[in-house]
């Protein structure tokens, strides 16, 4: 029941677009009919379920996608140089699809450089922020812009330039990994 669980969550975030674990468990436990919530799949069994879907029945799609929001990520990247980006989350693990956003990770001194440079290049965005843990103790509010490239959302979070240890994977709890743009050049060659 649990691996069960953990596909109608994968189909669920697919349907919907978004990478709201906790929602696509709940709702797949109401599909399925299931009243004993404890034993959910964890965020890594739904991701796990999540990247088979799309190997079984997005195998031509998928990796064109992938692709696409790689080299926009690496455009980006380039672009926001001098805010040292790294990409996080579904476009670097590999499990994103056609409504992933594009997530860097950016270092300011002060969020309102980031601000300042996308109104400096006429970049129309939206900011919020995004409340991120860096332990099982310790969560912060990270300003977060976004922005549209090549019809694909890209979304920065700033971090203050002393902020070197990267916060915790909603995925599997561990700390996020993050890749510079040559890294994510070397995986669009080896494709």
């Amino acid at each position: 029941m649990r691996q069960r669980l953990a596909q109608e969550a994968a189909q669920i975030l697919l349907q919907r677009g978004n990478r709201d674990f906790h929602a696509a468990k709940q709702k797949a436990a109401e599909h399925l009919s299931v009243p004993d919530t404890r034993n959910l799949p964890n965020n890594a069994e739904i991701e796990q379920a999540l990247m088979e879907y799309q190997r079984i029945f997005h195998a031509q799609s998928q990796p064109q996608n992938l692709n696409q929001l790689r080299q926009v990520a690496i455009e980006a990247m380039q672009f926001l140089q001098d805010f040292r980006p790294r990409l996080v989350g579904a476009v670097l693990n590999g499990s994103a699809d056609q409504n992933s956003p594009v997530l860097l990770h950016v270092f300011a001194s002060a969020p309102e450089e980031v601000k300042l440079f996308l109104m400096h290049h006429q970049i129309p965005h939206e900011e919020s922020h995004k409340t991120v843990r860096f332990s099982p103790s310790r969560s912060e509010d990270i300003p977060l812009y976004r922005f549209v490239a090549d019809d694909v959302r890209v979304e920065l979070m700033v971090f203050n330039e002393r902020q070197k240890s990267p916060p915790l994977s909603p995925v599997d709890g561990r700390p996020m990994k993050r890749a510079v743009v040559a890294d994510v050049e070397l995986m669009l060659a080896e494709v």
